[in-house]
């Protein structure tokens, strides 16, 4: 039976930009939820110091949960050598931070798709980075897990392995029993793609999966497309309760079923609140029930 997580992300700013929530906080309110788990995100901490990182696990045991992921976000397809060597060695903390408190999976992207950065030089460097990692997934028991991303919230362009034919040229470059795939059905809606096949071509490379949903402020995805092209309807993609979107949650969760899924599921919603959170908490545990 898979595990659920949730990730904040109604509470983003709050934690990592006004700091008028810490994450000690976090902890206590996301304890009243049914979950097990806590997915981390580095910009969550004022300090990596061992002491606070010890303070934060200790509040997470007294709450009977666990951090089993670092939604980490390197930028691994910057033009400059010496920045691609500096995202290394930040992933490599991060990596040591999911460890340090528990955790099993650390998120690695490919970078931003920046205009001068050609196809085969953004592969080239996203897999020659993700590879100079593992050792150190490796010495740490770590699983690095890379996501069909879209954007990270303080990034300027988006994810560069946004698509899939992108996304599997990189996930073709790197075989180690310390990498697999975060899935995220929602940003393949958001690239323009069907998340059931982009599923398909991924399923048993997965490890953990990303739980959300989003829903169209306006008109059908057949309309947007056709008079603002395959990608142009993302803004008119909003998140929102898992379930009432437009995902297929059955055939999600039937299709890691088949394949003999068990890891983490994390959820991401909650923009609008904890209520809406407590819905799509209610909504997974019961399909999961179904399925597993």
């Amino acid at each position: 039976m898979p595990r659920l997580s949730v990730f904040p992300k109604c509470f983003m700013d709050a934690l990592c930009v006004t700091r008028t929530m810490s994450l000690l906080d976090w902890i206590d309110l996301a304890s009243t939820l049914d979950v097990d788990g806590i997915e981390m995100y580095p910009a969550f901490f004022t300090s990596f110091d061992p002491d606070e990182v010890g303070r934060v696990r200790r509040r997470l045991e007294d709450a009977g949960l666990t951090a089993p992921m670092m939604c980490a976000s390197p930028d691994f397809t910057q033009p400059d050598a010496a920045a691609r060597k500096a995202e290394v060695e930040k992933e490599k903390q991060w990596i040591a931070l999911s460890a340090a408190l528990g955790g099993g999976f650390c998120r690695v992207l490919s970078g931003q798709r920046r205009d001068e950065v050609s196809r085969a030089d953004g592969v080239r460097w996203t897999v020659e980075c993700i590879t100079q990692c593992l050792p150190a997934a490796e010495e740490h028991r770590v699983v690095l897990n890379i996501e069909n991303h879209y954007k990270d919230g303080f990034w300027r362009y988006p994810e560069f392995a946004q698509g899939l034919d992108v996304f599997l040229e990189v996930i073709g470059g790197i075989d180690s029993p310390w990498f697999g795939v975060n899935f995220d059905p929602s940003n393949a809606i958001v690239a323009g793609e069907d998340p059931l096949l982009f599923l398909d071509k991924v399923k048993h490379r997965v490890v953990t999966m990303h739980a959300s949903d989003r829903h169209l402020t306006s008109g059908t995805i057949e309309d947007l497309r056709r008079h603002e092209g395959s990608t142009g309807y993302a803004r008119n993609l909003r998140h929102g309760v898992i379930g009432q979107g437009l995902n297929d949650y059955d055939a999600i969760l039937s299709t890691l079923r088949a394949v003999g899924f068990d890891g983490w599921i994390s959820i991401e919603d909650g923009e609008n609140g904890m209520d809406e959170l407590r819905e799509s908490v209610a909504f997974l545990r019961r399909k999961m029930a179904e399925h597993f």
